[in-house]
Formats: structure tokens, sequence, C-alpha cells
């Protein structure tokens, strides 16, 4: 059977949808909204003269960018965006599970909570720019032209954007095994309630964020001891926790009685926790495709 126009395009397609979901998710930090902006690329696709596209992958990397772009504008015009920091939505699987290459394509560069969080910070010139030439080697006459500027212009914006990501951007410990190793020594140091224990793992400018306030505690934390306080704040919790994987890194379930409460990522680097990200909103936890809890509690290494 003769492949007709129409279906030659969907497979082209397609062959690109992974790499316009990776760009949407790092624009945008949420899988929702990232899967709504492929979508709107393949309609416009489906709308253009296709035989006057000549390389099909910048043409949907540059309308995914614009749709994204667009989102970011309207969050801000919107006031969405609280004064603090508007929570990244994670991957999650649990520990042991089998690879889903959607998920491994989508963090195949390492994009951890620590950066996702940092870029949820920018504005959008500066995300769009930072993202398509650091990530994805868009050239910045192309990125200029994606956001009506000159090109010196785009040039300066991810400039200012690489300023702000660079802490996020360092290397953190790759090795699962180790990363879990330093998570579970914090779990046990805040059961046992030694603040001394809880300071040693914790880097001397370790960061915490979380996705609202609590107790009237602040949403962002900063410092190994100010850190060590509010876990110890929360140690009731402690005993709940079950290890999941959080953007490829060591995350954890807190989840009492079987009902997710938070879920928490931590970036290690050197031995030590340099971010703690923790997510408690009941509606968004609602939308994650968290696995299924297995009853057991107090899972980690004491």
């Amino acid at each position: 059977m003769k492949m007709g126009e129409d279906d030659w395009l969907a497979l082209r397609f397609e062959e690109n949808r992974g790499h316009l979901r990776a760009v949407a998710y790092r624009m945008l930090g949420s899988l929702s909204e990232a899967d709504d902006a492929v979508q709107e690329s393949w309609l416009r696709l489906s709308r253009s003269d296709s035989e006057r596209v000549e390389i099909l992958r910048g043409w949907l990397t540059t309308v995914v960018a614009r749709v994204c772009l667009d989102l970011l504008r309207s969050r801000k015009s919107r006031a969405e965006v609280s004064l603090s920091t508007q929570f990244p939505e994670p991957i999650v699987s649990r520990e042991g599970d089998a690879p889903n290459p959607e998920h491994e394509a989508l963090l195949a560069d390492s994009v951890g909570l620590a950066l996702l969080i940092v870029l949820e910070k920018l504005d959008p010139g500066e995300r769009l720019a930072f993202v398509l030439h650091d990530m994805f080697a868009v050239s910045f006459d192309d990125i200029a032209s994606i956001l009506g500027r000159s090109t010196t212009a785009a040039r300066q914006l991810a400039s200012r954007a690489r300023r702000r990501v660079r802490r996020a951007s360092a290397v953190p410990e790759r090795n699962l095994e180790r990363q879990r190793e330093v998570v579970n020594a914090f779990f046990a140091a805040v059961r046992g309630g030694s603040l001394e224990a809880l300071v040693a793992v914790l880097d001397p400018d370790v960061v915490l964020h979380a996705d609202r306030a609590a107790e009237g505690m602040p949403i962002e934390v900063h410092g190994a001891r100010a850190v060590a306080q509010r876990a110890f704040a929360f140690s009731r919790l402690a005993p709940l926790v079950q290890p999941v994987i959080v953007n490829g890194a060591a995350g954890v379930i807190v989840a009492p009685g079987g009902r997710i409460f938070s879920l928490m990522g931590f970036t290690v680097m050197a031995g030590r926790i340099v971010e703690i990200d923790i997510l408690t909103d009941p509606a968004r936890l609602g939308r994650l495709d968290l696995p299924v809890l297995n009853g057991q509690e107090g899972v980690l290494g004491s």
C-alpha cells in the first residue's frame, strides 16, 4: 500500500515527538502542558504547506517553542506564578522498575528538580533562550526570530539565565545507590533527633524548596542548620517514607496510612545533600503518575 502524504507527515511527526516533548517539558516544567504544546505543533503542521518546510525537526522545534513562550507569558500576565517558586511537575518512578523509555528521553540531560525550579524563576525570554541554546543547540539567530529580538539580545538573555542556573547545572552524584545512602542517613538522623548527624549530611549552603508554606514556615530555607530545624519540625513523618526516584534522583513519598502526604526530591553532591524539593499540594500530587504504594512504611535504612 502506497503511503499517502498525510500518513508520511504523521510518521515524520511521530519520529520527532520525543524531542518536542523534551523541549516543551524543559520550557514549561509540566508534562500535561508539554503534551498540549506538542499536540498544538501537530495541528499547526497539519494545517501548513508542509512541502515548504525544509528541515522538519527545526521547524517543529520553533513551533513548540513559540507555543511554550505564549503559555509562559500567559502565566505571568495572569499572575499564576506567586512571588515564591512555581513547583514543576516531577517525573516519579519506583526504584527497581524497568526504565520508562519516554521518561528516559525527557531526563536525558539530567533535568533534575533543582534545575527545573531555577528555570521556573526565569523570565519567559530568558528561559526560552537558555533551553533552546544551551540544551538543544538552537542558534541565536533562530532564537531571536522566535522572540522578535535581535541576535545580541537573545545572547544576553541566555547569558543572564546561564548565570542563574550555574549552581543547579553542577553535576550531581550520578550513582543512585550512593544517593540513597545519603538520603537514608538524612532520615536516620531525623528519626534519631540528632542535629549534628543531620547537619553532617547537609551541604552548608543547602537549599530547601517547598511548593507552599506549611504551618507558618517559609517556602524557601537556606543553610544546613535552618534546613535541619525545618526537618525536625516534621520528624513525626520520618518513619512513614517510601523510596522513589524523582527526575532520575533519590526521593521519597511520605504516605501516612497509605495516603500520599508529600513527595520529596533530593540532590546529592560529594556525599552531601545540596537541595531538597518538597511537593505537598494535594491537587498537584493527585495529578502525578505516582507509583502504587506497597503498604509498607519506614522502608528506608535507619
